[in-house]
């Protein structure tokens, strides 16, 4: 149920949102007090804190970073401005699933929300009358998120490698930035395929790329006019690029699904609350592996207007039971077989097969990436729960940050912080969803705040014995003599 109360920007313009919102952050006492005591190597600044990834994900830890006084944080994006994250790259969504209501990355600020960005150029009227958040609005509302508060975004910029030094990160970048950095803490916020890669199968290994893309890649959707195109995979990025195939003109477009039939029930929105972000992290193994198995094995359906998208075509088919074996390349065109013993002959194929995690495919770690612990590593489930892909998830501490599978053997990958896609088997899904992304910034900022201080405890058992501004001058009050009994008495007789 939406709210219709009118609020003292409806209608007023971003203006007054970004005021309001500037009233409120003061109010707040924001930025929080700067404690973190300055570090510096034959005379380079270290930074406290980088993040990776500019995307939804980085600015709302930026944000819970700053508010908790942290401000040597950068952050650093290989896309250019106003393109961070996957908005209007590979998703091609026309909206959301998320509820447009969701406070999402604001950070328990109304102002900041996208409810308060909308209604503030349109209105109430126009709110109630939105259902779903249009995909490209999305990203403009995360535009002037970063613009009303300021987040230095340095864009262009890419991390090619991750490395100690001492007690250290050296991260050596490229782009428009070159060289070396020098951070106590990294985080990486790098979204879906944060901690993996796009999902190919192998059974594309020797196909010609000409005949086929990934739902992840630049596609080139005008190409497909009057081509037949088939699809694998029934998710919410297969039915997207059918729905843009379909669009553009594609005499038709078929999805290969491995599965006897769709999957309608998103099992995870059925249990979200409060109590699941918080107390998720803190169950055994078997819980945290048995509730994420389910929900892949269930897998979450496309969105309801995405799958219209395309049934409302009449040259778009759905096939179940169709679970792909090979591919081969015929004549001009890709010919799919199937475990069934049929195939299909299309002009081009469309893998909407997801991604892999796997740390291990993080070019940035080079050969630290085989030494981080995975899921596989920790736990062995029931054979009737058991699960690859899940098993290749990163085992990572409370804290967000990875565990080496041999102790000893690179230490420094306890100052890698996974506020990404990956984090979801160990925490929950709080670091790139929609509904929990603030609870889990929040949670991200304390444990960094936490590493750091007790890292500089010494520090600050000194800064407290050295700190000698006094509260009271002496001329607060007038010290008298306590009369003695003798004196009493003495008085009496």
């Amino acid at each position: 149920m939406t709210n219709s109360s009118s609020s003292p920007t409806d209608g007023q313009g971003l203006a007054a949102l970004t005021a309001r919102l500037h009233e409120d952050l003061g109010f707040l006492c924001y930025p929080g007090k700067a404690w973190v005591p300055p570090r510096a190597v034959d005379g380079r600044q270290v930074e406290d804190v980088v993040i990776i990834g500019g995307g939804m994900c980085g600015l709302v830890a930026w944000l819970a970073l700053r508010t908790g006084g942290l401000h040597r944080v950068r952050m650093l994006d290989r896309a250019p401005a106003g393109l961070e994250g996957p908005w209007l790259n590979y998703a091609r969504m026309e909206t959301l699933r998320s509820p447009k209501q969701l406070t999402g990355p604001a950070f328990g600020l109304g102002a900041l929300t996208f409810q308060a960005w909308y209604r503030a150029q349109f209105g109430a009227k126009s709110w109630e009358l939105l259902h779903r958040i249009p995909r490209p609005m999305w990203m403009d509302y995360l535009r002037w998120y970063r613009d009303a508060l300021a987040v230095p975004i340095e864009n262009g910029v890419s991390v090619d490698r991750v490395e100690p030094q001492g007690d250290l990160l050296r991260l050596t970048v490229s782009g428009a930035a070159e060289g070396t950095i020098l951070t106590r803490k990294l985080v990486m916020a790098t979204g879906r395929d944060g901690t993996g890669r796009p999902n190919i199968p192998g059974f594309m290994q020797g196909l010609p790329r000409h005949l086929w893309a990934h739902s992840s890649d630049d596609i080139d959707f005008a190409a497909l006019k009057g081509r037949k195109v088939a699809v694998i995979g029934v998710g919410a990025s297969a039915v997207d690029n059918a729905a843009e195939a379909l669009e553009h003109g594609a005499a038709e477009v078929r999805h290969l699904i491995r599965r006897p039939e769709m999957p309608t029930i998103n099992k995870m929105m059925g249990i979200g609350s409060f109590g699941f972000t918080s107390g998720y992290a803190g169950l055994p193994d078997e819980w945290r592996w048995r509730f994420m198995h389910y929900s892949f094995a269930t897998q979450t359906p496309p969105p309801h207007g995405s799958t219209l998208r395309v049934s409302r075509h009449p040259n778009a088919r759905f096939h179940f039971g169709k679970a792909t074996t090979r591919v081969t390349e015929e004549g001009s065109g890709v010919r799919i077989h199937f475990a069934d013993g049929t195939s299909y002959l299309a002009d081009f194929l469309i893998l909407g097969t997801g991604f892999v995690t796997d740390p291990k495919q993080r070019v940035e770690f080079g050969a630290a990436a085989e030494m981080i612990q995975l899921w596989q590593d920790v736990y062995t489930p029931p054979a009737d729960e058991a699960d690859a892909d899940l098993g290749r998830f990163p085992y990572l501490n409370p804290d967000f940050t990875f565990r080496e599978k041999v102790p000893g053997q690179a230490p420094w990958l306890g100052n890698v912080y996974c506020f990404n896609y990956g984090a979801t088997a160990s925490l929950g899904k709080v670091s790139g969803d929609i509904p929990g992304v603030s609870d889990g910034a929040a949670w991200l900022a304390r444990e960094i705040a936490a590493r750091l201080y007790a890292e500089d405890v010494e520090q600050h058992w000194q800064g407290m014995q050295d700190y000698a501004t006094p509260e009271l001058t002496g001329e607060e009050w007038t010290p008298t003599e306590l009369p003695s009994e003798d004196d009493k008495k003495g008085k009496v007789a």
